[in-house]
């Protein structure tokens, strides 16, 4: 075998592998169809972005607490209920859909104009603004992503601590890859179902068809997956949204996660669908949803790929830092290519390299917070590094959906080439100072811990 050669993952990390790729279609189903059906349910691009980016902003205050009960009470209980309350969110797109609308409603105030409550005149309007709220649309989209948000936390601080546990750093790498590579592998099947399958039998289908995955995951995980994570007893310790990591390893790893995440699905994944339709680009003779679909999951599946390289280069170097710098120069490359995009090849080939860029880096940079962190604090340090890629990934939506219809697309992009360059000047200075070097060895966090 080389030394590139890849060992099989233990058992329990291929059981947290399939959980999180079964979940994972709830949150690519609805990037292709939400930015596009904005418009056809009266939804604001404002408000479109702020859907989208919720169960970031819920992760802000939850993956704090979500870490703390990690390190407090152990993986399975965290990981298993965090994906059951995804797949109950994923339904909440289907009863968007399924309920009906505030205008829909106009005929029950129109039968029933006015209501006397004693010696007062009630107008149907007044009465049913709160009903009309209540279903509308945009309702149920950003209570689902809020709920998914919530679950999300969970999975995402109990997957990489369990990574953690089961590897050393001869295999860390690799293992933070496979699992990262897990839960991002089931958002490209979302981004397909979500295109292909909205276009051929509607969106209603596409969303209930990512929710019973979801579900199925909580089985999976409920069945294959035990405890790995024992720590002594803390349960004197109370648990606050704000009792992150604060450590050197944890902020810099998550300054990182912020950049990346802005500019990848923050910028790129919320804009695609609509720069697909103003350039009139098409892939298989799809409309724009199913178009973006497909080039949003040769994104993440070329990102899975380079997940798995990264880690397990990374395991065999003395040091993760080149392997991380060169990814995120993989990644600036992408960006630039992305702005200057004007056919399909163009914008395939740029896709490519932006998912290498943020695939690359995703092992290589969760090992090299493990490396650094003692075990009992790797729950809040995912935490942390969590809250900073949410806040990325969420101001992302918020700040390039408004900007592309004032700016337009190549200077958005191009401003996000940048991104990844200053995420590598702040790991190397993070790096440098708590490590006094700008290539620590691999074994730097474990020769820490035992001092």
């Amino acid at each position: 075998m080389s030394r590139l050669g890849f060992n099989r993952p233990p058992t329990v990390l291929l059981a947290v592998i399939a959980s999180t790729f079964f979940v994972g279609f709830g949150g690519g189903v609805v990037f292709p169809i939400l930015p596009n059906l904005g418009a056809v349910l009266g939804i604001s691009a404002f408000m479109v972005g702020v859907i989208l980016s919720a169960n970031r902003w819920v992760r802000l205050v939850a993956n704090a607490p979500a870490g703390a009960l990690v390190d407090r009470y152990g993986t399975r209980k965290p990981f298993v209920y965090g994906l059951l309350i995804e797949g109950i969110a994923t339904f909440g797109y289907v009863l968007a859909l399924v309920l009906p609308a505030a205008a829909s409603l106009r005929w029950i105030a129109e039968s029933l104009p006015t209501a006397a409550i004693g010696p007062v005149v009630v107008s149907a309007d007044w009465w049913m603004t709160p009903i009309a709220v209540a279903v509308a649309p945009e309702t149920w989209f950003l209570l689902a992503r809020v709920l998914w948000g919530l679950g999300s936390a969970a999975v995402f601080a109990t997957a990489y601590t369990i990574a953690a546990d089961l590897s050393d750093s001869g295999s860390r790498g690799t293992n933070m890859g496979v699992v990262r590579g897990g839960i991002t592998m089931g958002f490209p099947a979302g981004l397909v179902l979500g295109g292909i399958v909205s276009s051929l039998a509607g969106n209603a289908a596409a969303f209930t068809v990512a929710a019973a995955f979801a579900l199925a995951a909580s089985v999976v995980a409920y069945r294959l997956v035990p405890e790995t994570h024992v720590t002594g007893d803390r349960s004197g310790e109370s648990i606050k949204p704000w009792d992150i990591d604060t450590s050197v390893p944890a902020v810099t790893v998550g300054l990182v996660n912020f950049g990346l995440l802005f500019a990848y699905i923050g910028a790129l994944f919320a804009t695609l669908v609509l720069f697909l339709n103003e350039n009139e680009l098409s892939l298989l003779g799809l409309d724009p949803q199913g178009t973006s679909g497909l080039f949003m999951a040769g994104t993440v599946l070329s990102a899975s790929a380079f997940m798995l390289l990264g880690g397990r280069l990374s395991d065999t170097r003395e040091s993760r830092t080149p392997v991380l710098l060169a990814f995120l120069v993989v990644s600036f490359v992408g960006f630039l290519l992305l702005a200057r995009a004007s056919s399909v090849l163009d914008l395939g080939l740029a896709c490519v390299f932006i998912g290498a860029g943020q695939g690359g880096t995703s092992g290589p940079m969760m090992a090299l917070l493990a490396d650094l962190t003692p075990d009992e604090r790797m729950g809040r340090a995912s935490g942390t590094n969590n809250v900073l890629g949410d806040i990325g990934g969420g101001l992302g939506p918020m700040v390039s959906l408004p900007l592309v219809e004032t700016v337009g697309f190549a200077p958005i992009y191009a401003a996000c080439a940048v991104v990844p360059l200053a995420a590598g000047v702040a790991l190397l200075l993070g790096v440098h100072r708590e490590t006094g070097t700008f290539l620590p060895g691999r074994t730097a966090g474990e020769a820490g811990a035992e001092s």
